[in-house]
């Protein structure tokens, strides 16, 4: 049987440091995931359960979305993805009686880590406003009151629908369709905190917001660039990737402020070298840079190659330039005018190290670039992800094999949400696409991203907010504000496996809707249902749970969306007359932070942040729907191949889609770029650009920090106390800093400090936010750097530090000073 879960939080004060790790995976990374299985699952659960992970005729992984090979492995999971898998197939169990005797107040006082050991939720609860405790509610009165609360709405900007990246293609796509029926385009995602960035830039420069590489690019690759990355962490299952492109003779850069154990030496554990013979050397070289340096490092790769062209020819691919691409003579001017001590400046590295780099890139017959988090939350993130690409496009190095850009997503699916319509900027070819399948006429003006939302409820004007997974209140910035804002809000819905935070921090009436996860048998309408889901790479594939639910009372997401549909829509017959909110048109006073679609020219691009918060029409005039959106509500909860048939009709490349997907098999989406160096971009071409050069200027006495995960976490998900590879054990609230910004800010190791951020806001008023009691730890990171863990620090986040273009927030680019605890 599983343990029992914790009755005390993690107690700060017993946390110790060791070396940081320099060879990750390996037997110890075993034996580590299957005693946390054993704990939550119980020995034979475990097996049966970890057999199925990302297996053909299995579920896809709840963690990240690095892709797999077609030839799968009897063992196809990490260690992080084997907790993520035990997290939500535990033993453990949250049920009325668990509320009866915890109070919102209790709950309130306890960390993450413990909210979220207490194991899966079984039943609809509610809190009614002034309640100290939740209490049931039957599935028909909890949805009934989240339809009465809708239809009350004076405006359905009122409402706000964030989604997480978990949830599957089907109840993604029925979701945004119910939130477009009620007549807005308020469908803030995790992207917007992640990967916004690289949508933003790519969608600009390549004319699609997704990567173009396939996982047999990785392996082709001559050259992998691994930038503001820890893949062994946060898609372990890349390093096998990594190590077949290496055994194959590619070299790898590993560009980071911290060194990180995964990208320096892998122990393959499904291996006969990785367990006995060391296992693999995987970083060729480690560019350790300052944070927000990155743009400074590729605008120096591209000044390189073009000095190297100018001096012997031979390193550019003029066809490819000529005939694919458009703004190249100004980029090479303006490579030209720029100074090298600039760039060393930014990056904190010598310029024979910046031209070592340029020299791989010259000598490389395909390049990839990888990146994630590192990169993408700076202020000038986009400007930094624009001149990857101008890099690449030098060499023709994007629609060939083994070539190509690799942004690589957290969640399990997020990229495929986005694909079927989770976006608050939708295209108007989307819109108009899910127009005439429906028979309604969706807004087209732009929603509220996550911060916009945030902002909205800050200044009283969500009436209600509702949240298809995630945990909402510990993924965002600027925690004190999300909470007072979310306390203004009348009603906040959570469909939810877990207990976490945004459970216990609510508006003033809350639901708690309990839903199947990835690893729970979905029977529906007789059968078992299957759903899909889209990793990093654009490949689309089945997921189909196999355990027997933990309660008897859980709904599938689909069927709570298709449900709430058929109430606020009416249910009798796909003609039946909508409930009153689609149709009362919308109200004359307009919200701040929207603004409707660009030209529809370019449909996937994203207009500048501060153009999004202007009002603006799309030229049809088009406000909110005065009808609804005509579907069988019933019969697609019945049937999932329904709403899959419904998405082929709307979404371009999902041809075939449910053939396609049978037995396993995976539906590679389009990608113009990669499949026929087609750009959709404003002139048709791939675009070189020039972006003035930006990098964090840390003032004198201060530190720069990034927000990071441990390697016992997923996200806002805690599996555990410690961080093996960087040494930390039995606690988090822990900065690491150089051992010499530690003297020369007159303090020593294992001082225990407050961090306070430092944020100028635009009129120069300086706002500060502070994060108490955190332990200071050396640490082999740039002067002037310092890092801890999220969402402990995301309090230091200021909500209006956003990235330009993207509006993503800062995370890894926070000034603070540390403040000695008295």
């Amino acid at each position: 049987m599983a343990t029992k879960p914790p009755r005390a939080d993690i107690d700060e004060t017993r946390v110790h440091v060791s070396r940081p790790k320099k060879v990750a995976v390996g037997v110890p990374a075993v034996l580590h995931a299957l005693e946390i299985a054993n704990e939550q699952m119980g020995v034979t659960r475990s097996v049966q359960t970890l057999l199925r992970v990302n297996q053909k005729d299995g579920f896809d992984c709840p963690g990240c979305a690095w892709p797999e090979e077609d030839k799968r492995h009897i063992a196809e999971f990490c260690e992080n993805g084997a907790k993520a898998v035990a997290e939500e197939a535990t033993l453990r169990r949250v049920g009325p009686e668990f509320f009866a005797a915890h109070s919102l107040d209790e709950l309130r006082g306890h960390d993450d880590w413990w909210l979220g050991q207490q194991g899966r939720l079984t039943h609809p609860m509610v809190l009614e406003e002034g309640a100290t405790h939740y209490r049931p509610i039957s599935w028909d009165a909890a949805i009934a009151l989240v339809a009465d609360e809708l239809t009350a709405l004076d405006d359905p900007d009122e409402a706000v629908f964030y989604t997480s990246g978990r949830t599957s293609n089907e109840a993604a796509f029925l979701y945004q369709l119910l939130v477009r029926g009620i007549g807005t385009n308020n469908l803030p995602d995790c992207s917007n905190m992640c990967h916004e960035s690289s949508g933003s830039a790519l969608t600009e420069t390549i004319g699609i917001g997704k990567g173009t590489v396939s996982i047999e690019d990785i392996h082709e690759a001559d050259l992998l660039i691994v930038a503001g990355q820890n893949p062994g962490t946060n898609h372990p299952r890349m390093l096998s990737a990594l190590e077949k492109a290496k055994q194959r003779g590619a070299t790898i850069i590993a560009v980071n402020p911290l060194p990180e154990a995964g990208l320096m030496r892998f122990e393959n554990p499904q291996t006969v070298r990785g367990v006995a013979f060391g296992g693999t050397k995987l970083a060729d070289e480690f560019v350790q840079i300052r944070l927000g340096g990155d743009q400074a490092l590729f605008q120096a790769i591209g000044k390189h190659l073009l000095e190297a062209e100018a001096a012997e020819g031979g390193v550019l691919d003029h066809a490819f330039i000529t005939e694919h691409t458009s703004g190249f003579d100004a980029y090479r001017q303006a490579r030209t005018d720029a100074a090298w001590r600039d760039l060393v400046a930014a990056t904190g590295l010598p310029e024979k190290a910046l031209r070592r780099v340029g020299e791989a890139v010259r000598t490389s017959k395909a390049t990839i670039v990888c990146w994630a988090m590192g990169l993408t939350q700076h202020k000038h993130s986009v400007a930094t992800l624009r001149d990857i690409v101008n890099v690449l496009l030098l060499q023709g190095n994007i629609g060939r094999p083994g070539a190509g850009v690799c942004p690589v997503r957290g969640h399990s699916n997020v990229q495929g949400d986005r694909t079927v319509g989770i976006y608050e900027k939708p295209s108007t070819a989307f819109l108009d696409a899910l127009d005439a399948e429906f028979g309604f006429a969706a807004p087209r003006e732009h929603g509220y991203d996550t911060v916009q939302a945030i902002r909205a409820m800050r200044d009283g004007l969500v009436r209600f907010f509702m949240s298809m997974g995630g945990n909402f209140v510990s993924a965002t910035p600027d925690t004190a504000v999300v909470e007072a804002g979310m306390a203004q809000v009348g009603l906040t819905v959570h469909v939810s496996t877990k207990l976490n935070r945004s459970h216990v921090v609510t508006g003033r009436r809350a639901l708690i809707l309990p839903t199947l996860g990835r690893t729970d048998r979905d029977r529906r309408g007789g059968r078992e249902q299957r759903v899909t889901v889209e990793d990093s790479m654009g490949a689309v594939h089945s997921s189909r749970g196999r355990l027997a639910p933990p309660s008897e009372e859980l709904l599938s997401e689909v069927a709570i969306v298709a449900r709430l549909s058929a109430l606020v829509f009416g249910a009798e017959s796909p003609d039946a007359a909508p409930r009153s909110l689609s149709e009362r048109g919308t109200s004359e006073t307009k919200r701040p932070g929207r603004g409707a679609h660009p030209d529809p020219a370019s449909d996937h691009g994203l207009p500048e942040h501060g153009a999004a918060e202007r009002e603006r029409r799309d030229p049809a005039g088009l406000q909110h729907p005065s009808n609804a959106p005509q579907a069988d509500w019933a019969a697609l909860e019945a049937d999932y191949a329904l709403i899959r048939a419904h998405i082929e009709r709307v979404v371009p490349g999902f041809d075939d889609y449910e053939e396609r997907i049978d037995k396993g098999r995976t539906l590679h989406l389009p990608n113009g770029p990669r499949d026929a160096r087609r750009f959709a971009t404003v002139d048709g071409k791939a675009r070189f650009t020039v972006n003035p050069l930006e990098y964090p200027v840390i003032p004198r006495g201060r530190l720069l920090l990034q927000t990071l995960r441990s390697h016992d976490q997923y996200n806002t998900t805690i599996y555990g106390k410690d961080d093996r590879y960087r040494g930390i054990h039995g606690g988090r609230r822990v900065v690491l800093v150089n051992a010499k910004d530690i003297v020369a800010l007159g303090f020593a190791e294992n001082d225990v400090v407050d961090l306070v951020s430092e944020w100028t806001r635009p009129d120069g008023a300086i706002e500060e936010r502070r994060a108490e009691e955190f332990r200071i730890v050396a640490y082999r990171t740039p002067r002037g750097n310092a890092a801890a863990y999220y969402p402990e620090t995301n309090v230091l986040v200021p909500l209006d530090s956003v990235a330009d273009v993207s509006g993503t927030p800062t995370s890894k680019s926070v000034i603070v000073r540390l403040e000695r605890r008295a």
